[in-house]
């Protein structure tokens, strides 16, 4: 062999080696098309499982460059109402001497400016239509004792409205409007939401029509008392979506466009916390809350505070404390009402609910969830702690609504 030979030998082989790989990738190119079957698991797209996390339309965003909230939006935007309410409000005199028209007269009409009887007090909300013909679901505290009701679509157009009912524990009302062929939000099932799902707050915060915010489901079952709200009987969806005064009323969606709760609550000390109405509780009465009926809550008349051993022991160490608390799992009787169902059958402060109907009871939550869905009228047989006796109880839950104030 010269010495050129040589020189040029190993460019021979890296180009011979170059040619076998250039062959071989061609030859299983041309098997593959010939054989998809043999493609390798690994291969196949994620699986489902991996795939529901994600929203169904974010594919469609990539494709058209916007995102599952702009297609959620477009879903629902133009089913969502503001709500503007008016009442009149008599307005109460420091002294009726004062308006004593032998006091002016002697005194001068100038020494208290006569002021109107009544003004009128004005709020705003939000709501969104359930059905074609008009029906709107909103929140009770932005209709309740309204004597006008307008309600204005996010197409400009305007309508009075009818309140149909009102459900002041769960904060539900029902209006309707005078409407054919109305845009109508989709309902979802707040039984499937999971905290870390995408939140999407829409209505008209602060007077600022259709406005949309974005979060995620923070909690869930976060409890009325928690909330701050004791006197109503609700297990809220928390969200990060922001919610201001005016969104009252407006809905909470999922990724995919459905009304999951109904924006209905803010903490002023809290940054970046809201609350929603669960939709599958408002769906449970919205059909009797339009034709007018009244909702039963049942209720025994109790304040409570759920009981721990070591809640007990610090509470026993305070020479202050107004009683001695027995040191167990429980719930603890605050106070008794006065003319309620718990003062008749005998329950007294002090006392500790260990169980209901032979079930136990170990918080002031599950207590208030095993009354609520109790029968008006329908013995609750109670186990009962106080001090070093166990007593059986009877309690038949009255009427929340009915209660005396």
């Amino acid at each position: 062999m010269t010495a050129s030979d040589q020189r040029f030998s190993p460019l021979r082989q890296v180009g011979s080696h170059a040619l076998a790989v250039i062959l071989s990738i061609a030859l299983t190119l041309t098997t593959l098309r010939a054989f998809p079957a043999l493609l390798l698991p690994n291969s196949q797209p994620q699986s489902s499982e991996f795939r529901s996390v994600t929203p169904t339309n974010v594919s469609v965003a990539l494709d058209s460059d916007h995102s599952f909230v702009v297609a959620a939006v477009n879903r629902v935007g133009a089913t969502v109402v503001r709500i503007d309410t008016e009442r009149t409000i008599a307005r109460e005199f420091p002294d009726p001497f004062f308006d004593d028209p032998f006091f002016r007269r002697f005194f001068g009409e100038d020494i208290f400016p006569r002021l109107p009887r009544e003004y009128h007090l004005r709020g705003q909300g939000s709501g969104f239509i359930i059905d074609r013909n008009g029906t709107i679901l909103t929140n009770a505290h932005v209709v309740s004792g309204a004597d006008t009701v307008k309600v204005t679509l996010k197409d400009g157009r305007t309508f009075r409205g009818d309140v149909r009912g009102i459900d002041e524990p769960s904060d539900l009302a029902v209006v309707k409007i005078e409407g054919q062929n109305l845009p109508v939000a989709p309902l979802g099932n707040s039984s499937d939401v999971q905290v870390g799902d995408w939140a999407i707050a829409l209505g008209n915060p602060l007077g600022l029509d259709n406005t949309v915010t974005l979060g995620i489901i923070s909690t869930l079952n976060r409890s009325s008392a928690q909330v701050g709200i004791p006197d109503k009987r609700l297990d809220f969806i928390q969200t990060d979506a922001a919610i201001n005064p005016g969104n009252s009323g407006g809905p909470l969606l999922n990724a995919r466009g459905e009304v999951i709760g109904i924006n209905t609550a803010i903490r002023a000390e809290a940054q970046g916390i809201g609350f929603a109405i669960p939709i599958d509780k408002a769906k449970a009465i919205k059909d009797r809350l339009a034709r007018g009926e009244k909702i039963p809550h049942p209720y025994i008349g109790i304040r409570m505070l759920t009981l721990t051993p070591e809640l007990a022991k610090q509470s026993n160490r305070d020479p202050n404390a107004p009683f001695t608390v027995p040191e167990i799992n429980g719930v603890l009787v605050a106070e008794v009402m006065s003319n309620s169902p718990a003062a008749s059958t005998g329950l007294r402060r002090g006392d500790v609910i260990l169980e209901i109907d032979g079930n136990p009871i170990a918080s002031a939550d599950q207590l208030q969830n095993a009354v609520e869905n109790s029968q008006i009228g329908q013995p609750l047989r109670l186990k009962v702690q106080r001090g070093k006796q166990t007593l059986q109880l009877t309690v038949r839950p009255g009427e929340l609504q009915d209660a005396a104030p």
